[in-house]
């Protein structure tokens, strides 16, 4: 060993050690010789890199070192003395941190007072190690060159490593985009996303889109926010002043703002939409985060984009159902209410029922269309203000398998449900219902449902042939007709929560109501 090593005495060295800061390098020393340990300390004391101090660990066996390693997992060096419980204990080290700890990026560093007990040039060629040292051979010079070149290797490596776990999670949160259904579930999802992206607790997260209007050079719709500062805000639209400052400024310089300790995303989509991404931490964000929220808020701008182009095209399905619905009703000289009502009715049933919320969302855009097929009944027929004969209630019952017929021609999944619908909302829990005489089970449960909705509706709605019904005869009749006409289920559900379903009539009234 080099007397260029020995400076201070071992008071000093214990005044460094305890002051060390809380961030550092944390340093492992695993040799068997005391002197060893207290010499590399005293040579690499005040060594800083990055404004980082040097934390030193140490070791004095192979299986001491285990034993460490096992409760750190972010040590950035390790000196490893080959022979110390056995003459080879230091290369079965260094094979159990790299083949069974799976550790690539620690920085293993062996040392030896014995060269002839292993060959310099058969370890480097059979052990994953990135230097090989004589202990005679290292100064304090040359100890501190390897210090600063094992150290930015294991910065890089780690950075890497960084940003790998950080755009698998990106890509997972991509996923979690893709299966939102609607914007707010959307923004929900952006907040745990970037929570889980930067290990983020009690910090600001605002997801915005920027809205252009007539009145104001731009405004900014609030799809989800997380701040702990305001616990209220939740339920708000309101964005705090210097929040709104840094979005405009990001806005009219078209371009994301990196803070100290806040992220701005900024981007456009493809069909012009800006969307912005506020990410205040509570600590210093570093350069690896701000890349990775820049990679986050490209994805978020693209799902943000498609979610909102799904929602348009839900809300024209729904639209169409409607006109489609009200035009058939208007015919009859019944209102468009009916279908609205109906339609809500049916929804309501389904989450009663427990069917996924994708089936209920479909049931809701497909029970409008449930009499579509009057379209093919003459209007003396159906305008007829006294009952019919059994010749017109035959040709009347055949709007069922009309609208079948239509609906059932097109590919469109909402259409086909809709044909289902057209064609089984007549028929009866008992098997006395048209055109097929289904019963029970046999009868498809949106056309159950449908069925129930649009009696319920239909009983307490005022009808051409007939005045509107009082709420306590549409119960007793529902009672009455439960397992005959109506899934007995279904009638219980509805009757448990005719609350819910009288606000729904309450919110859809006929135009002359």
């Amino acid at each position: 060993m080099s007397n260029d090593f020995l400076f201070c005495d071992d008071n000093d060295l214990v005044e460094e050690v305890v002051s060390a800061p809380q961030k550092s390098w944390k340093i492992l020393i695993i040799d068997d010789e005391a002197d060893v340990h207290q010499v590399t300390k005293l040579v690499l004391r005040g060594f800083q890199l990055e404004e980082a101090d040097l934390e030193f660990i140490s070791a004095y066996s192979a299986k001491e070192a285990r034993e460490v390693l096992a409760q750190h997992d972010d040590i950035a060096v390790a000196f490893v003395d080959v022979v110390m419980e056995t003459n080879h204990a230091g290369l079965e080290l260094v094979k159990y941190i790299r083949q069974d700890l799976k550790n690539k990026l620690i920085r293993l560093v062996l040392r030896t007072g014995q060269p002839g007990q292993a060959p310099e040039e058969a370890v480097i060629r059979d052990y994953d190690i990135n230097d090989y040292k004589n202990k005679t051979e290292l100064t304090d010079i040359k100890l501190k060159t390897l210090m600063y070149a094992a150290l930015r290797s294991y910065r890089d490596l780690k950075t890497i490593q960084e940003h790998q776990k950080g755009l698998e999670k990106i890509i997972g949160s991509t996923m979690n985009f893709l299966e939102c259904d609607s914007i707010s579930a959307f923004g929900s999802v952006v907040l745990e996303q970037v929570a889980n992206l930067l290990g983020m607790q009690d910090d600001k997260i605002y997801c915005c889109a920027a809205v252009n209007d007539d009145k104001h050079d731009i405004d900014f719709r609030l799809l989800a926010l997380c701040d702990p500062d305001y616990p209220t805000r939740s339920s708000s639209t309101e964005i705090p002043d210097n929040i709104q400052l840094l979005f405009e400024q990001a806005h009219n310089q078209k371009t994301s703002i990196h803070g100290e300790d806040f992220f701005i995303g900024y981007f456009t989509t493809q069909r012009g939409l800006e969307n912005l991404l506020y990410v205040g931490n509570s600590e210093k964000l570093e350069q690896t985060q701000h890349d990775l929220l820049e990679f986050f808020s490209n994805n978020f701008a693209v799902a943000y984009d498609n979610i909102r182009l799904r929602e348009l095209i839900k809300d024209s399905q729904k639209e169409l159902s409607y006109i489609l619905g009200e035009a058939v009703e208007k015919r009859s000289k019944e209102t468009g209410s009916h279908v609205k009502r109906v339609a809500n009715f049916s929804y309501m049933l389904a989450k009663l029922s427990g069917l996924d919320s994708n089936i209920c969302e479909h049931i809701k855009l497909a029970s409008p269309l449930h009499d579509v097929g009057k379209v093919g009944i003459p209007d003396k027929i159906l305008n007829k203000p006294a009952k019919l004969d059994n010749e017109e209630w035959a040709i009347m019952q055949t709007h069922a398998k009309l609208g079948y017929d239509v609906l059932s021609q097109s590919t469109n999944e909402i259409l086909q449900l809709g044909a289902v619908i057209s064609y089984q909302h007549h028929e009866k829990w008992d098997g006395s219902g048209y055109p097929q005489g289904l019963q029970g089970n046999d009868i498809h449960i949106v056309g159950r449902i449908t069925a129930l909705a649009d009696v319920f509706d239909a009983l307490a709605s005022e009808r051409c042939y007939k005045p509107a019904w009082p709420l306590d005869k549409v119960i007793d009749l529902l009672k009455d007709q439960r397992g005959k006409h109506f899934d007995p289920q279904l009638v219980d559900l509805l009757l448990d929560n005719l609350d819910e379903f009288i606000a729904i009539r309450d919110a859809f009234p006929d135009p002359d109501t």
